[in-house]
Order: C-alpha cells, then structure tokens, then sequence
C-alpha cells in the first residue's frame, strides 16, 4: 500500500485548530477532513482514525512549544525568559477566539483521565515546561538572581499550576490587561524572592 504525502506539520497543526475550535469530543472526521484539505482516506491510513490523529497532534504541539519555550531564553537571562513566557502564555490567552483554548487544557479536561494514551501523551507535555521553567530556576537560584529559600522545583510546580489557572481563567474571556496582571503577580509570587 501507498503511503500518503503530506506536509505533516501543517496537516497536524490544522487538525489542532480544528480540535481547539470544537473540542475533541465535537471534532468530528468530516471537520478533519476539511481542516486538513486531506482525502479521508489519506488522515485513516496516515493516524488510523481520531484518536491517532489527536495523539499526533500533541506530539506537533509538544514540538512546537518546545521551539517556543527555548525561544523565550535566547539571549536574555534565565528571570527574563520566564517573564517572557507568561506574556506569550497572556498573549496567546488574549488573543483566542471564544471557543478556542489551549489545546492541552481542553484535551485534559475533556478525555485524558478516559484514555491513558492521551493522558500519557499530554502528561509529557506538562512535564516539558515544567522541567525547563525548573531547569531556568535552578540557573537562577545558583547565580543568586533568587534567594534559595523556595527550591526552583516548588516554584516551577506553582508556576505551572497558575500558568494552566491563568489559560483556564481566560475561558472567561477578562481583557488583555486582567490576564497580565494576573501573569505579573504570579511572576511576582514565583520569582520575587
């Protein structure tokens, strides 16, 4: 049998689109379809069906925000990189159209604790972020920029647990500036000392 040709990063960052805008449970095959510009055919013998389609699409986005996190360190100091993370996190909550969100928040309220699969796959996810946010904690703890009083694993955890509050948060759809001082204070509270 043939295998499909496609550019797989595109066709999966549509289908994360299309499963942003409706959820995983309202996504159907037919919205796939349309997202991707693919034959049905061609998504079934490339992701087998929805659910393979939706694991591949969190290990795109894992990709991607991978890029994304390191791109917030170059060339400023490890505070200043975790700064810039929470205003793109504001950035991205701000700008999001009413029904779309945060790909892992919604995934994980909707189906995770129902397939270990996806819960594996966006556990993974988390766990990224978190290593680095702790990776840049550490650096900053031992070149005194924060005193060691609070290890950087007890702030990445807070600050991983405010960063999903804060995409939760913006369901509610606060402006812009309600999401920054959010992100301000739970900067202040991580990395103030």
């Amino acid at each position: 049998m043939r295998k499909a040709e496609f550019d797989r990063p595109l066709v999966l960052r549509k289908a994360m689109q299309a499963f942003q805008a409706k959820g995983y449970g309202k996504t159907t095959m037919q919205d796939l379809v349309a997202a991707t510009g693919l034959h049905p055919g061609s998504l079934y013998c490339a992701f087998e069906n929805k659910r393979g389609i939706l694991i591949a699409v969190a290990e795109q986005y894992r990709e991607d925000r991978s890029i994304e996190l390191e791109g917030c360190f170059k060339n400023v100091t490890e505070i200043e990189g975790i700064q810039r993370y929470l205003n793109d996190v504001v950035e991205e909550c701000a700008s999001c159209k009413a029904g779309a969100a945060c790909l892992i928040a919604k995934a994980m309220n909707e189906i995770a604790e129902q397939d270990e699969g996806v819960q594996q796959q966006l556990s993974a996810i988390m766990s990224g972020v978190e290593h680095r946010l702790q990776t840049a904690l550490t650096k900053a703890i031992e070149l005194k920029q924060l005193d060691a009083k609070t290890s950087a694993e007890e702030r990445a955890r807070f600050l991983m647990m405010g960063i999903y509050g804060l995409r939760t948060y913006a369901h509610t759809h606060p402006g812009k500036e309600v999401l920054q001082g959010m992100a301000d204070r739970l900067f202040g509270a991580a990395c103030g000392g």
